[in-house]
């Protein structure tokens, strides 16, 4: 078989070899580093993991492209689980709402948070939509990110505002390198309008909505905001369970304010994960262990609310809970495509290793959207999914935090994302000017020549400047 795209000479190749499902326990920690490593690939797939060199059954060709791994750590693309794409407008007004004390129901109970976002996703077009997404998706593959879930929720009752997010996100799918995961959470507030009768709203989702998401297969999970002053147990049982008779496998986001019972709640109904568990019981906990429920964490989003209070990440792998890690991104209680500083915060303020935190990260949140069979590892017949980080070792890139590592990224084989180098350069610039034009020639020995010509009237005059120019490629 022929390669066409190898990347050898690796420091440190993490490939996450083990079994396609989500890893718990001690397997968080197995990593399956290999020194001086090497992956070949061939269109979308990879063909070869190892140590050294090819084997004589893997052959190049010409338009072999070759990237060298030294000084480099290599893993499987990362994978954000839980973000809410795509949205209208921003929320910088709240940070000194939360600055003064705001708590975020607070802000919600006011018609702030979630509702006024709404409100700027019905105004934005479609267009805008995609225009603001794509921006955030780039950002997101330049930290490494090679696939995302996108929840809808900004429509609420207005299911034409739903419908346009699952769109859009179906079109970045489609046109973006990054893979995106469409989750359906019309159940993402009560609607202002259903303040006091939310049981209509709860029909209208379970009744009207549901069906029409899953006949027009816009969405593959369906998720529910499980909390006080938002959907109740009852109702978010209700609603998953009609997801579910659709074909919506069932997400949750539980226990992020209050001890509810929505991880309790994920068991019991077979939810693929429950998301944020900030006050999630030692109860609900056990439970999700024994069900084999992923708990997907979302660190900055505690960071953001400001709230002390993190989710029990050492106690749910202790019990067996696997844990995936998400950035949460969102315009109100966390607005950051960041997912290294995710990795951080995970490592610095909840206790995991690096080595469970690329676990999180990679193969467990591939098995958060139920995508462990192509994604979330280095090996063979998987998808080419592969970050080249710059640094010298996975403990550097976690304790070395708020910057990008991003050197490359290859996504079913292809180069998508190169980091930019800053180069300075002197050089010379001779200005000719005549009595109708002037002439700028700017050389960089060994580089390039540039000439800019204007047209005006001047003196004769020929002269010599020196100048530094600042290079991006």
């Amino acid at each position: 078989m022929k390669a066409d795209l190898i990347i050898k000479n690796i420091d440190n190749l993490i490939t996450l070899k083990g079994p396609n499902r989500p890893r718990v326990k001690e397997e968080m920690k197995e990593i399956g580093l290999i020194k001086n490593g090497i992956v070949a690939i061939n269109k979308d797939k990879i063909i070869y993991v190892g140590e050294g060199e090819l084997p004589s059954n893997i052959e190049t060709h010409k338009d072999t492209i070759f990237l060298d791994g030294k000084g480099k750590t290599v893993t499987p693309g990362l994978v954000d689980s839980h973000t809410h794409l795509v949205h209208g407008g921003s929320r910088e007004h709240e940070l000194s709402m939360k600055l003064n004390g705001a708590k975020y129901l607070d802000i919600l109970e006011a018609g702030g948070g979630i509702h006024s976002t709404v409100n700027a996703t019905r105004k934005a077009s479609f267009e805008e939509l995609y225009k603001k997404a794509k921006k955030s998706l780039d950002i997101m593959l330049g930290y490494g990110v090679t696939t995302v879930e996108a929840k809808s929720g900004y429509g609420l009752d207005d299911f034409d505002t739903e419908i346009k997010q699952m769109e859009v996100a179906k079109k970045l799918d489609k046109d973006h390198p990054v893979d995106v995961v469409s989750t359906f959470l019309g159940a993402h507030a009560i609607p202002l309008k259903y303040k006091d009768n939310p049981r209509k709203f709860v029909d209208i989702i379970v009744n009207e909505m549901i069906p029409e998401v899953a006949k027009r297969h816009l969405a593959k999970f369906c998720d529910v905001f499980c909390e006080k002053g938002v959907f109740t147990v009852a109702e978010s049982k209700e609603i998953l369970k009609a997801g579910l008779n659709h074909g919506l496998l069932a997400k949750v986001h539980a226990d992020e304010i209050e001890s509810l019972g929505g991880a309790e709640l994920a068991a019991e109904v077979g939810c693929i994960t429950a998301d944020h568990l900030v006050s999630a019981s030692d109860k609900g906990i056990k439970l999700m262990a024994e069900k084999g429920v992923i708990a997907n964490l979302l660190p900055a989003t505690s960071f953001n609310l400001q709230s002390g209070k993190f989710a029990k990440a050492r106690k749910m792998i202790d019990e067996g809970v696997a844990v995936a890690l998400s950035t949460d991104y969102n315009p109100g209680s966390c607005p950051t495509e960041n997912m290294q500083l995710v990795m951080s915060f995970a490592s610095i303020i909840m206790k995991l290793t690096p080595e469970e935190v690329i676990t999180a990260a990679t193969i467990n949140g591939a098995s958060s959207l139920k995508l462990e069979d192509e994604i979330g590892s280095i090996e063979v017949g998987k998808k080419a999914d592969i970050v080249m980080f710059d640094v010298p070792n996975l403990d550097y890139m976690i304790y070395h935090f708020g910057i990008n590592h991003t050197g490359k990224v290859v996504k079913n084989g292809k180069i998508v994302f190169e980091k930019p180098k800053n180069i300075y350069l002197e050089g010379v610039a001779t200005v000719l000017i005549t009595a109708n034009s002037v002439n700028i020639l700017v050389e960089m020995p060994g580089l390039f020549t540039l000439n800019f010509k204007r047209s005006e009237t001047f003196s004769l005059i020929d002269i010599s400047i020196k100048l530094k120019v600042f290079l991006i490629y």
